[in-house]
């Protein structure tokens, strides 16, 4: 559990007192824009960017593709979430420690996805999706450590379904805005750059940030920052657990959810085009309507009971579930209520987790670095998915083998979490 002490400085105490509705309706509007602007390329522009650059028509040698380029970002993520988490840490801003690195990394996202819009190259696809997945890393290590900064224990099953809800309704939002308006790729990418930016200052403007006097800032070396980047699981079990539950689970959800359109398209027989985005659409919301609910409905119940474990197990095995059922019955109406399963199983498993994560990290004084190791159980996955799913499609001739993994990784990774002891 955090370590904290009565003398302990502003910035490193234990927090207590009650956020407001305030806090967080800004804390879920910034989380709205981030989602829209990162999973709007990553379900539409991007795979359509680089499709456009693929010659063949077999869908596996796209995904590849698109999967390299997914797979060098995440390779990015595993840096950058950590560095930057740990550089928050240890700024003395009179801005506070967090602000900063807020600020910065959506200047960084957005600036690379209005010139990623411009990218006509593969290499220039590459470098400029990666830029902006590190500016997205700098922005969510900073807005996540917030949670363990300002928020006291038995309200962040609630506030962190404030952070997993807009990332369904921001992923419906940014297809609709890119499909029934028929935005081009250079205005689709400048317009999540711009809604980026417009939903993230007002947290940015009106949450204070506590401020870390000099003399309380850890040590900073070289050495030490990396040496910190490890974390002993038999020193500190819980957090080590926790973090492979995370990356089970999120494996799980992404094998799932990453391939989808080619599933529509080459799984279900959905023609290329505008059918497959409508039944994509159509199973995008169903997703988004089950994932909020669950969300801020038992996130909150978790604060009340002061339970975390069996929830995020449930949730871990109904996104199994969903899983089996794409697996054994693949049809579109059998995805409807597998799209149910997957928002209700992930929505109660982004929140409790969420809140689970920040009451086994091991140091106050390095809350930003320890969630951003535990963020990049959430990216990483996100990144490789496609293209590992690509693999295994191909390797086991068709997509049940993809969604049996899929529920393997989520039920493994609901089973890890049981044996975390300083949470209930």
């Amino acid at each position: 559990m955090t370590h904290s002490t009565s003398a302990a400085p502003a910035a490193l105490s234990e927090p207590t007192r009650v956020i407001s509705a305030g806090w967080i309706a800004l804390f879920a509007t910034a989380w709205f824009g981030i989602w829209m602007a990162q999973l709007t390329p990553v379900q539409l522009l991007l795979p359509q960017q680089v499709e456009a650059h693929v010659i063949s028509d077999n869908w596996v040698d796209k995904v590849v593709a698109f999967g390299i380029i997914s797979g060098i970002a995440g390779v990015c993520a595993l840096v950058a979430y950590p560095l930057t988490g740990a550089l928050s840490d240890r700024t003395t801003s009179r801005f506070g420690r967090r602000r900063p690195w807020i600020l910065a990394g959506a200047l960084v996202f957005a600036a690379s996805l209005v010139v990623l819009g411009m990218q006509a190259t593969m290499v220039g696809i590459g470098i400029l999706w990666s830029l902006a997945i590190i500016g997205f890393c700098m922005l969510t290590s900073a807005l996540t450590a917030t949670i363990s900064d300002q928020v006291p224990v038995n309200q962040r099953g609630y506030v962190s379904g404030w952070l997993s809800a807009p990332q369904a309704v921001g992923t419906i939002v940014g297809l609709v805005l890119v499909i029934m308006l028929g935005l081009s790729q250079f205005i689709g990418y400048t317009l999540m750059a711009v809604l980026l930016i417009a939903f993230v200052l007002p947290f940015i403007l009106r949450i204070p940030d506590a401020v870390l006097a000099p003399e309380d800032r850890p040590p900073f070396t070289m050495r030490a920052l990396i040496a910190g980047f490890w974390i002993s699981p038999r020193q500190f079990p819980d957090f080590g657990w926790t973090l492979l539950s995370r990356i089970l689970v999120n494996f799980g959800n992404a094998f799932g959810t990453g391939l989808l359109l080619y599933f529509l398209q080459d799984g279900l027989g959905f023609a290329p085009g505008d059918p497959a985005q409508d039944a994509l659409l159509i199973l995008t919301l169903i997703y988004m309507v089950f994932v909020v609910a669950a969300s801020l409905v038992l996130g909150r119940l978790s604060d009340r009971l002061g339970r975390r474990k069996m929830f995020v197990f449930t949730a871990s095995a109904l996104q199994a579930l969903a899983a089996l059922l794409l697996a054994f019955v693949p049809s579109f109406e059998v995805a409807w209520v597998a799209a149910g399963l997957l928002g209700l199983g992930y929505g109660c498993f982004l929140s409790v987790d969420q809140a689970l994560a920040t009451q086994v990290l091991p140091y106050a004084a390095a809350r930003g670095k320890d969630l951003g190791i535990m963020n990049i159980a959430t990216t990483v996955p996100q990144a490789l998915a496609p293209l590992l799913g690509a693999f295994i499609v191909a390797a086991l001739v068709g997509f049940q083998g993809l969604f049996l993994i899929a529920a393997i990784a989520a039920l493994v990774g609901g089973l890890a979490v049981i044996p975390v002891r300083s949470v209930r």
